[in-house]
């Protein structure tokens, strides 16, 4: 992802999390740490950004930002491609912990998880700006 994405990111941004959006100077600070400590991509579908995700690094351990997928694209796949590329984006920089968030009331996105090995370890009461708890989840990498 670079700032030519902006615009298309902040669209699905705001479509798919109209309660606690990021806003353009977030993400604007977030690709500013690009790739010292963040790797953000976009998926792509008929030269169309549908769908994006970031992941932050810091030693050992790494931490899912944010998945997103346009709702007339989910179910096909691009969020685990998205994931498996952070994954292996982890890996390579050396974490052996991967953490993230996710909304309580979002089970397909925590059956997802879990289909890739997340396990629960704790909940973050009203950790949305909404006042939904948050589920936090872990996973161990390979080395």
């Amino acid at each position: 992802m670079t700032g030519f994405d902006l615009a298309a990111v902040l669209d699905i941004e705001r479509a798919t999390f109209p309660a606690d959006a990021w806003t353009e100077g977030m993400l604007r600070g977030e690709l500013a740490d690009q790739p010292r400590t963040r790797h953000y991509l976009v998926a792509e579908v008929d030269s169309r950004i549908v769908g994006y995700a970031g992941l932050a690094i810091a030693a050992d351990q790494a931490d899912v930002q944010t998945i997103a997928v346009y709702a007339e694209h989910r179910r096909s796949g691009i969020g685990s491609q998205l994931l498996t590329a952070l994954l292996a984006e982890a890996a390579r920089r050396g974490a052996t912990k991967i953490f993230l968030e996710v909304r309580a009331d979002n089970p397909p996105a925590q059956t997802m998880y879990a289909n890739f090995g997340f396990e629960p370890y704790g909940v973050r009461r009203g950790y949305y700006d909404d006042g939904t708890d948050a589920i936090t989840m872990m996973r161990e990498l390979d080395g």
